[in-house]
Parts: structure tokens; sequence; C-alpha cells
């Protein structure tokens, strides 16, 4: 049997709904959330110049891209639930797709959804001011209101996305709009143009801005956890990870580029709330309420992505028994992983109330980009092993875009141990606790294969 049609056994439980749109607004979706009404200012303080700026999150953008295009080829080979768990399981052996998701049920995914609930919340309350303990109770509620919706079927979680993803792509576009046309650009406001030091004493800086914008756009790979329901996967795959990679590079460019002239690269530098300083200067107090609405607006989308899509991990999981059996059961009537939704809405919501979520997340993020690394090197493993193996799409650049995206993305994991060695060694103790949990869920699978035979 071949590659391909053996990751098709077992799927037709979860129909195949998602168009070209609503994947490409899955993946954008994922990608806009919190990050760039704040992040342009770090950016700002690292690079101190227009061109580094703008350069930085271009550049950041390829590398995604790089990124996508890679996995892209995995996505249409293995078009299944779970995504990178079903590439690394494949490729590398049960272990290591097992450590994926584990990671991801224990803190990337959970962590990210109650950090995202959270900001949520907090933007709320810049309109309708509220207490610490009313911020955990909206954040909660923000994550059951959107798994619930998620539980009546994908159509249904796939149009609130479409609304949400298109309304904040909007939004931005308005703001960056409103820059330009109200800002009176001058060139005062881009200087410098250039860094007024030796590039080399900012190559550490620039890093550190990479990483930040990096950050911003994670969320490409989205619409690989739910390539088992996206419709005609053998080319809307492939199109909606570059469609979506391309548009958020395209928004954020244009958003910073209207940030600088609004601000001046100095202005942005020096700014705690750079997105709403920018709409306040153009719109005064109604700017506030504007950046405060974008926001709310932004990351309720983002959370519905990631509660639409991550709970396929768990499924694909429970269906290959390395998992809670429990969580590859499919709703009948909705077509929809109702136990695996509820399931990460339990544990996000426990890590809202614990609010030791951001701490977790900081140990683990590093991790996702190993994984990231794992799957990219994996198109070359498969090209080399079934070089006859039909493709609906090739990797283009093949085999200068899957290397370039490895080196940075190990450089930028290796970066980051450098930089704070003692969460790095906290993360690896999160993975590695993984491993007592396959060795059990290994074991109870062999002894339901013995029985049945």
């Amino acid at each position: 049997m071949s590659l391909r049609n053996s990751f098709h056994q077992g799927d037709t439980e979860l129909p195949r709904e998602l168009s070209l749109l609503d994947s490409t607004m899955v993946n954008v979706g994922s990608m806009i959330g919190s990050g760039i009404f704040l992040v342009p200012a770090t950016i700002a303080l690292y690079c101190r110049s227009s061109s580094l700026i703008i350069g930085v999150w271009i550049f950041s953008g390829v590398v995604s891209l790089f990124g996508a295009l890679s996995i892209a080829e995995l996505g249409t080979l293995m078009p299944r639930a779970g995504g990178m768990y079903v590439y690394l399981t494949e490729i590398y052996g049960r272990l290591w797709g097992f450590l994926y998701g584990w990671c991801s049920f224990v803190v990337i995914n959970t962590a990210s959804i109650a950090a995202v609930a959270v900001t949520f919340a907090l933007s709320l309350g810049a309109l309708f001011p509220m207490t610490a303990l009313a911020v955990k109770i909206v954040a909660i509620a923000s994550i059951l209101l959107l798994t619930f919706i998620n539980c009546f079927g994908i159509a249904l979680g796939a149009m609130v996305q479409n609304v949400f993803t298109i309304t904040k792509i909007a939004a931005l576009a308005f703001l960056a709009l409103l820059s330009f046309a109200l800002s009176h650009v001058s060139r005062a406001a881009f200087s410098p143009v250039l860094p007024d030091v030796h590039f080399s004493s900012l190559a550490g800086t620039i890093v550190l801005a990479l990483g930040a914008a990096l950050w911003s756009y994670d969320g490409w790979i989205e619409i690989t956890y739910v390539a088992g329901e996206v419709r005609n996967p053998d080319t809307t795959i492939s199109r909606s990870l570059f469609l979506s990679t391309l548009i958020v590079i395209v928004v954020y460019t244009l958003v910073n580029l209207g940030m600088v002239s609004v601000l001046s690269v100095f202005g942005m530098a020096r700014s705690t709330a750079v997105a709403s300083d920018t709409a306040s200067h153009l719109l005064g107090s109604a700017g506030v309420i504007f950046i405060a609405s974008a926001v709310a607006i932004s990351t309720f989308g983002t959370n519905n992505g990631f509660i639409f899509t991550c709970p396929r991990i768990y499924y694909a999981m429970a269906r290959d028994g390395v998992f809670f059996r429990w969580l590859a059961y499919v709703h009948p009537r909705t077509k929809t992983p109702i136990p695996s939704l509820i399931a990460q809405a339990v544990l996000s919501s426990l890590l809202v109330l614990s609010g030791s979520f951001e701490q977790l997340y900081t140990y683990v993020v590093f991790v996702s980009w190993i994984f990231y690394a794992l799957s990219a090197v994996g198109v070359i493993i498969l090209r080399r092993r079934q070089p006859r193996l039909a493709r609906p799409y090739k990797t283009w650049g093949y085999p200068a875009t899957p290397l370039l995206f490895v080196m940075f993305a190990l450089y930028l994991v290796v970066q980051t141990i450098a930089a704070d060695p003692r969460d790095s060694i906290f993360g690896v103790v999160i993975v590695l606790l993984g491993l007592p949990m396959y060795l059990f869920w290994q074991g109870r699978s062999k002894r339901v294969e013995s029985q049945k035979g």
C-alpha cells in the first residue's frame, strides 16, 4: 500500500468540507493575533532603523513561507487529521510523533489558547474595566464559547473563522491606510533609514528581533491539523499555506510602515502600546477604543483557529492507540471530535486559572521549532526514501527551501537555549516527561491488540 493511500484509511468520519477560502482564513486567522499590536515596538527597539525594522518583518515572513512551502509537500502526501503528528510518526517513528502530540496537548496548544484568551479578556477590559478575577472568568468563558461553537460542525467553525479573520484584516488595513493618509509621511519619520552603528554590533539584537517577528508569524501550519477535512487536498493545502503566509507578510509590512510614518522609528521604540499609540495619534481617544476592539476581534478569531484545529492532533493520536481512546470519538451528526475539543477546553481553562500558562509556554516555545525543523528535514528524507512516490505538490525551490528553513530554525533554537538555558532545561524536561507516557500507551496498545488476536 502506498504512503498516500495508507493515510486515507479511517478518515471517513471527518468529512471534507473546507474550501480554499476556509483553509486560507484558518491560517491567516491563526497567525494574526495580538503580536502585531505589540511586537513592532520591541523590534524597533532592537533595530533602531526603518530599513532593518521592515527588513526583519519581511525576512521573518520569508522564513515562515519557506517552512510553509516545505510542509505543504507533506500535507498533500498525507492529508490526514493531525498535521505534524502524522508526518513525524511516518518519517521517524511513533515515539517522535507522540512527543510532538504530547507537547501540543499539555503545553504548546493549551497554553497558547489560555494566553490568547487572557489577552482577549484584557482587551475587553480596556473597554469595560474589570477585576483580575473577572478577566479570568471572561477568558475561560471565551474558551468555552468557542469550544461549544466548534462542537456543532466544521462548517460553523469555518464560518466563524472567516468572519473574524476578514474583519481583523480589514481593521489592520484600515490602520495602515489611515496612517499613510493622515500622518503626512515624511523622510524624518523614517530616519535613520540605515543603522548608525556597525552592523556587527547589531547582530545579536537582530536575532532577537527576528525571533520576536517569527513568533508573530507562528500559526502558518494550522491547516495541516485539519487536512483530513480539506476539499481537494492535492491542491488546496499547498495553495492555502502559500496564500495565507503571503497575505500576512503584506499586512504586517504595511502596518509597520504605517506605524513608522506616524510615530517615527524612535517613537515606536519608546512605545509601550505601539498600535494604540499609533491609533490615538491619528484618531484621539477614539483610536484607543478602535485598537482595543481590534485586539479583541483579532484574539477571539485567533483562538477560534486554535480551538478549531488543534483537537485533530489528539484525535489522530487516539485513533493510533497512543492516547485516551475516547478522544477518537466523532459525533455521528456533527462529525466533530467533541471529546478532544472538551479535553482541550478543560486543560486550557485550568491553565487560565493557574496563571502559569505564560511560563509554561516560555519553557517549550523553542521546542516547537525543533519539530518544525524535523518536519522540513522529513521532506528530504522521504524524497530519498521513496523517490518514485507520486507527489501532488513538490516543494518550490527544493532542496534549498527546506534546508534554509531548517538552518534558521536550528539557529533560532540554539540562540534561545544560549539566551535562557534554565527555561530551556525545563522545556526539555516537559518533553522527556512524555517518554513514560509513551511507554504506557505503547504497552496498553499492544495488550489491546493481543486481546483482539
